[in-house]
């Protein structure tokens, strides 16, 4: 019992305990680190795993999106191509030209609203059957005149002198 007392009042023994104390509470904090280690390595494995899919899914998507894309440029260039397309064009621009002229001009819509309604009429009896269409006319009076109409314009300008 005198041995263990001398050993206790030793410094060398108690330094030696005060080590083995600290070695044994590193060793513990060392376990828990390399617990809390390998559980950051798992969540940054499944977090990564989940973001390549994720990026994957998104890469997919976008080949997708930019095939749709590409078929609808194309899809549109050939319907604008069409001469429906055109002719629906040229009517756009001139009902808006028509509207500023409207709204614009003094006098102009008066006269222009007549004459609308003159050529509605016209084209209404030829589709009903009532007179000849006129483009059939115009037709048959341009191939008539070798000069392009020049002599027309001629025997107007005399006969109204």
């Amino acid at each position: 019992m005198e041995f263990v007392i001398n050993i206790l009042k030793s410094p060398f023994a108690w330094g030696l305990a005060i080590g083995l104390g600290f070695f044994v509470y590193t060793l513990f904090r060392l376990g828990v680190s390399s617990r809390e280690l390998s559980r950051y390595k798992r969540m940054l494995s499944d977090k990564m795993e989940v973001e390549a899919e994720l990026m994957q899914r998104l890469k997919l998507e976008r080949q997708k999106l930019e095939k749709e894309n590409e078929n609808l440029r194309v899809e549109v260039s050939i319907l604008s191509e069409k001469p429906n397309a055109k002719i629906e064009k040229e009517l756009e621009i001139l009902l808006r030209a028509e509207k500023s002229m409207v709204m614009n001009a003094p006098g102009f819509p008066a006269a222009w609203e007549t004459a609308k309604a003159n050529a509605a009429d016209e084209i209404a009896n030829e589709f009903a059957g009532k007179s000849m269409p006129k483009r059939i006319f115009k037709k048959l009076f341009r191939r008539g005149t070798s000069n392009g109409g020049q002599e027309s314009l001629e025997s107007k300008q005399q006969s109204e002198s």
